[in-house]
């Protein structure tokens, strides 16, 4: 399970509304619970470095990833999942993100945008031990 507050929910919505017609990215910062829920205690936005496709693909800066991280560390926040957006498609992981999800254990969430306006979000915990055997399952968001 994934647990968000109300203003970090609708933080990453309003990120994917304003990089539409190009996908938005971040980062969710937290920790994991004794039960292995996920508790967001802040967003990062990230900025998206893709300039092939980035309506349809994001790329978080590697040194972007690695500074929040350590402010996170510093505040005793850990990286707990990443979100993107879906312009025009559905809040389903695609093969794309599945291939480029690296962080096992993690949240990844995405959200439909709609014509510039956020639609559906559902998060998928990637599972399994290591990259050859990496999945998606759906994971439940609770907002409060």
């Amino acid at each position: 399970m994934l647990k968000l507050t109300p203003k970090d929910y609708a933080a990453l919505r309003r990120h994917g509304e304003e990089t539409y017609p190009h996908e938005c990215c971040g980062i969710l910062l937290g920790r994991t619970d004794d039960a292995g829920t996920r508790i967001v205690t802040a967003t990062a936005r990230c900025g998206n470095t893709r300039t092939d496709s980035p309506q349809n693909r994001y790329n978080i800066d590697p040194r972007e990833l690695i500074r929040i991280q350590r402010e996170g560390r510093e505040r005793g926040e850990d990286i707990v999942g990443f979100y993107h957006s879906h312009p025009d498609h559905p809040a389903r992981w695609s093969p794309t993100d599945l291939a480029e999800a690296h962080w096992i254990g993690s949240s990844y969430v995405i959200t439909s945008v709609q014509l510039g306006k956020a639609a559906i979000t559902n998060s998928f915990e990637l599972a399994g031990s290591d990259e050859a055997d990496k999945r998606f399952l759906d994971e439940t968001i609770e907002v409060g």
